[in-house]
């Protein structure tokens, strides 16, 4: 028996059902039934008596709850009381663009849990570094959208979501279902600043006529992005999964690979609050992949 394993337990005591186990406990269902399913053959007796209606403990089960919680309670103070010696913990999160909304609550509220003590900064940066402050050692990970110079920085993907255009609401081309590159390449295009990361402006650029053309606006973050789109009638991409203000939308464009929200991290940093962040993230995500 391991701590994470009785935690399961636990929680599936307390809702007496393994789908709202799984919920609590940020999972799929299929691996909690199976952890159980473990205990249940390394203690060798039935802690769950199994109905369509959800679960009911049998009196091992009973007992086993009740020095469970008394083992996580006690687990729970010896972190406290490392955690109070050692000082409070920091995190700085680099943000780039919408990967702050992306990320949503889910994955703040399990970091929370699993980390009550530690203090959590948030750094937004702009599109001229779309580490989002990891190469610079601003923040300590980084939460952004792929592709850019990945020396010496691990990733790993999240999610990935369409890309679209954006487009004022009364363009002509604003009820088009689809579009693709070259049907807008005669539209202004908001430019990237000076310096920003090649495979990062390789991507979020316009089609090469407008990119070689370079009239648009220059802008750095993506609220000037959407006032260059409302006062100016430019263009500019984005990931479908973003929130577009009164007066934008955005049509699907079907010539453009999809854009990937990842986590990032420098590879030779192996700071416990890094590590736990990067799991934690994972498995908030992987269960909302296997959820939708």
């Amino acid at each position: 028996m391991d701590l994470r394993t009785l935690r399961y337990f636990v929680a599936v005591a307390e809702e007496l059902h393994f789908g709202r186990a799984a919920v609590r406990l940020h999972m799929t269902q299929p691996p909690l039934s199976r952890a159980i399913q473990q205990l249940e053959t390394d203690l060798g007796c039935t802690l769950l008596h199994r109905s369509p209606s959800g679960v009911a403990l049998t009196t091992a089960g009973a007992a086993l709850y009740d020095e469970a919680r008394t083992l996580l309670a006690q687990a729970g103070h010896v972190r406290t009381r490392v955690t109070a010696m050692a000082g409070a913990a920091t995190l700085t999160v680099g943000t780039l663009a919408d990967s702050a909304e992306q990320a949503g609550t889910r994955l703040a509220a399990a970091y929370r849990q699993r980390h009550p003590t530690a203090r959590v900064r948030i750094r937004e940066a702009d599109f001229t570094d779309p580490t989002a402050g990891l190469r610079t050692g601003l923040v300590d990970v980084a939460l952004t959208r792929a592709p850019f110079d990945t020396t010496g920085i691990t990733i790993r993907v999240l999610r990935s979501d369409p890309v679209g255009v954006v487009l004022r609401a009364d363009d002509p081309l604003a009820d088009r279902e689809s579009l693709r590159l070259d049907e807008l390449a005669d539209r202004r295009w908001f430019q990237l600043p000076e310096g920003t990361d090649p495979a990062w402006r390789a991507y979020w650029s316009g089609p090469p006529a407008a990119a070689e053309r370079g009239d648009g606006p220059v802008v750095r973050t993506v609220h000037e992005c959407l006032q260059s789109i409302l006062w100016d009638g430019t263009v500019g991409l984005t990931s479908l999964a973003h929130a577009l203000p009164e007066g934008l939308t955005s049509v699907a464009l079907t010539d453009k690979p999809s854009s990937d929200l990842v986590i990032a991290w420098n590879s030779t940093d192996t700071s416990p609050l890094i590590r736990s962040f990067v799991h934690i993230a994972t498995a908030v995500y992987g269960s909302a992949r296997k959820t939708t």
